[in-house]
């Protein structure tokens, strides 16, 4: 049975968190379907300053809390250089590594690479909502299983926006979808996923969010009156709903992260795409 090493960065700061859960979830079932094994590392970037070296096959940087703006914290730098060599190593090398960038991960990456204005937003985007694909969207073997609009869980303070085409051009990257038009309100619409190689993909959303363990989260009195608390109970309601339907966030959990999984150990040659 091979064996492909992952690297998995913890970008949560040791504050308690659904994510990582669910990251390890998708990696054992990626396992079993495809009858491989996964050498797990993980790699407390915030809270401890640990970066992984570039002898991972794939690579999952998480979400987490907090502004994706500049900073002096010393892990800062340390995942820049990360992300920088892995980008490079990737320009020449046959066998690539490949990366996930998640919510916080992928905010950082944007700011880093120039690709657009990250910034707070006017309130928290909060909730299982709907996101609309690009044409490149629609044509991306990651994406396109999903319906348009497929739902994601967001959850963020910051976004990005007005991106700048003239950069996307320069890294060959583009943008895969975009947050729910919102056509009373006039602000730009936030970018919800990038391609910013063959290898290295962004969400903005959160695409290891599990519907049943988010439900059952969810349904748990604190939680409840948390949300509710913040965000009135018809969000709240309509959050529910949407966790228990198999064509919201079950279906996206069970195609993006798989998906990208799936390609990476093809393209590592081996397993066959189907």
């Amino acid at each position: 049975m091979p064996t492909f090493r992952i690297a998995v960065l913890d970008l949560y700061n040791n504050t308690r968190n659904e994510g990582m859960r669910c990251i390890y979830q998708l990696l054992r079932r990626t396992e079993a379907a495809h009858h491989v094994t996964f050498a797990v590392d993980t790699f407390n970037v915030r809270a401890e300053n640990q970066v992984p070296g570039l002898d991972y096959d794939i690579y999952i940087s998480s979400g987490g809390p907090g502004s994706p703006l500049p900073s002096t914290e010393a892990w800062e730098p340390l995942y820049f250089q990360f992300i920088d060599s892995l980008l490079t190593y990737n320009q020449t090398a046959e066998r690539k590594k490949h990366l996930l960038l998640i919510c916080h991960s992928f905010q950082l990456i944007s700011r880093h690479l120039g690709l657009g204005e990250v910034s707070k937003r006017k309130s928290t985007s909060f909730g299982v909502l709907p996101v609309h694909l690009t044409p490149a969207g629609e044509a991306d073997p990651v994406f396109d299983q999903l319906p348009e609009p497929f739902y994601a869980v967001d959850s963020r303070d910051y976004q990005l926006t007005d991106v700048d085409d003239d950069r996307l051009a320069e890294l060959g990257a583009s943008v895969l979808c975009l947050e729910k038009e919102r056509p009373h309100v006039p602000l730009a619409r936030a970018v919800m996923a990038i391609r910013f190689s063959p290898e290295v993909l962004g969400t903005q959303f959160h695409p290891e969010a599990d519907g049943e363990g988010m439900l059952r989260y969810m349904l748990t009195d604190e939680r409840k009156q948390q949300v509710i608390t913040a965000y009135g109970e018809d969000k709240y309601d309509d959050m529910v709903r949407l966790l228990a339907d198999p064509n919201a966030i079950e279906r996206t959990e069970n195609v993006i992260i798989p998906n990208f999984l799936r390609r990476a150990l093809a393209q590592l040659g081996e397993l066959a795409l189907a």
